[in-house]
């Protein structure tokens, strides 16, 4: 019998956001139109920053790049989610669950580095704007952008391989919509000591140290923009740089309640709303966040619209 208990799992059940069947059909509706207007939004973007001339410029380039991540992040949840609403059958298979969380982690990593490579072009932009060409080219631009996604994909490919290590034996049930890992180390008969160690040090790493240096990037870039004599030039860069800030203040907040604080007696309903919101509803707001107040954006839209 004890042997029988420590046979590894092959497949996972999926507990989703209410085990309720009264809310199915609604929440599919909900979380329908929000993944739609996500993919529009997201894939839109860079659509229209790589037909419009105009959108050209690193600053640009690094927003649909950022806009691609969260275009895979949301795709790497919310089908899936969008399935088990409609079905009473939430099995996902252990490879398919280790691929859901790699593509998730490694989109999830490489915008925080994106955040971290846009705060620096509104800082150069703003602060050396006659060395901005040199300082920025496009050759630059492209290797920043490399290793961005570089780095996603190693920091995934690590905690996705140290979980081949472990044995899931202690049950068959996620308490979450997706594969998300710290609830994989709950159903784990092999100790993940190790594993959750690892998270929270690279969490906490990659998060500190970016925040951080997004944070000095824009703290030179306020006081660079206090000195400007125009109010026009004040006003874009404030317009700007506030919407950047509001969609790292979004982004951060949650990932950092979420994975550097694991264990600290946050309850299972709390997880999966933490999770909701980086997984979802920041894919959704990041388009709206980045255009809305955005001329350049708005004038390239009407642009093709005309044509």
């Amino acid at each position: 019998m004890a042997e029988e208990n420590k046979t590894q799992m092959i497949e996972f059940v999926l507990t989703g956001l209410t085990g309720h069947p009264g809310p199915q059909i609604p929440l599919f509706l909900v979380f329908l139109v929000i993944y739609l207007i996500t993919m529009v939004g997201n894939l839109g973007l860079v659509a229209l920053i790589r037909k419009d001339p105009h959108l050209h410029t690193p600053m640009y380039l690094f927003l649909g790049s950022l806009a691609f991540a969260d275009a895979c992040t949301s795709s790497s949840v919310t089908p899936r989610m969008l399935i088990n609403f409609l079905s009473k059958n939430h099995v996902i298979s252990l490879f398919d669950c280790m691929a859901q969380f790699y593509i998730f982690g490694s989109s999830a990593t490489t915008e925080c580095f994106l955040l971290v490579v846009m705060a620096y072009d509104r800082y150069v932009a703003i602060c050396n704007p006659l060395l901005y060409p040199v300082m920025m080219s496009n050759n630059l631009c492209t290797q920043l952008i490399g290793v961005s996604y570089f780095v996603g994909f190693l920091h995934s490919a690590i905690h996705v391989g140290l979980l081949f290590r472990l044995t899931f034996c202690r049950s068959n049930e996620i308490h979450s919509f997706y594969c998300e890992i710290l609830q994989l180390f709950k159903i784990s008969c092999t100790d993940p000591t190790v594993n959750t160690l690892l998270v929270l040090i690279f969490s906490a790493f990659i998060q500190i140290f970016t925040f951080m240096t997004i944070m000095v990037s824009y703290t030179c870039v306020l006081f660079a923009i206090l000195k400007k004599k125009s109010e026009k030039g004040r006003s874009k860069a404030f317009s700007t740089c506030s919407a950047h800030l509001l969609s790292v203040s979004l982004f951060y907040g949650t990932l950092f309640f979420m994975y550097v604080r694991p264990g600290s007696g946050h309850t299972e309903d709390d997880d999966k709303m933490y999770s909701l919101f980086y997984t979802i509803i920041i894919p959704l707001l990041n388009p709206f966040i980045y255009s809305l107040r955005n001329k350049e954006v708005i004038d390239a839209l009407r642009r093709i619209i005309k044509k």
